[in-house]
């Protein structure tokens, strides 16, 4: 029995090998890549799916400035301190599981 197991690891072994050779494996190395390939096929692998830069609305590309940003996370942290404060002081699976009133989720 001791032996089956160990055969069951060794071949176990072998297969995960073989899988990590042939997912590792480049494409210099496949014996498919050295077959040349026709000119249309080379110019279909050449595109991108995304051709065309997606074009964002005005509000998206808005910029919030440093000090806007580093002003919500202080208060965001302030609020988990803060409840973090009252769960020390009376420990309840409610305020455990409570959220906060933060704008920002955690």
């Amino acid at each position: 029995m001791l032996l089956m197991g160990v055969c069951l690891s060794m071949f176990g072994l072998a297969v995960a090998c073989l899988a990590f050779g042939a997912a590792t494996r480049t494409d210099e190395q496949s014996p498919v890549a050295a077959q040349p390939q026709p000119a249309a096929a080379q110019a279909a692998a050449k595109t991108r799916f995304f051709v065309d830069p997606v074009a964002l609305p005005a509000g998206a590309q808005a910029r919030v400035s440093i000090e806007a940003l580093l002003l919500q996370i202080e208060s965001h942290v302030r609020l988990e301190q803060a409840a973090a404060e009252s769960f020390l002081e009376s420990p309840t699976p409610a305020l455990l599981h409570s959220r906060t009133i933060s704008p920002l989720v955690n």
